[in-house]
């Protein structure tokens, strides 16, 4: 999955439930983002792993409700 992809999808997702999706802190190769009271780390490379991607939007269910992403 693009990253690009992966960030539009999680913001959709926050903004239909009335969080917000902020960038926290910015790295060399990652950056920190919260949902909420949840921060997710997610790798700045072009195209994140389809494991990788879904273990960062199962970290979010306590957000965003359960299997919002599949």
């Amino acid at each position: 999955m693009r990253r690009t992809e992966l960030l539009r999808k999680i913001a959709k997702q926050a903004k239909a439930a009335e969080l917000p999706w902020i960038l926290v802190r910015q790295g060399g190769g990652h950056e920190v983002w919260a949902c909420g009271s949840t921060k997710v780390t997610i790798p700045r490379h072009t195209e994140v792993v389809e494991y990788t991607a879904q273990a960062i939007c199962k970290q979010l269910e306590k957000e965003l409700g359960k299997g919002w992403w599949r």
